[in-house]
């Protein structure tokens, strides 16, 4: 079993695709090796998913190309 990474230093940034409204997009955390964590900007203090580094570029592949 993985260990959930602490998120409590993150540095989160948005994502390139925002529009720049304040409250309205995806943020990821990096400088997690082999993870991604992923939260919605609306909610910084929620959860957010933590998911590998492989899994996230086969989804950001899957959404570029559609």
């Amino acid at each position: 079993m993985s260990r959930i990474p602490d998120l409590s230093t993150a540095a989160w940034r948005k994502s390139s695709y925002s529009d720049g409204g304040a409250n309205n997009c995806v943020e990821v955390a990096e400088n997690f090796p082999g993870l991604v964590p992923v939260r919605d900007s609306k909610t910084p203090t929620g959860p957010a998913l933590v998911i590998t580094a492989s899994a996230w570029a086969a989804f950001v592949g899957f959404v570029a190309g559609h």
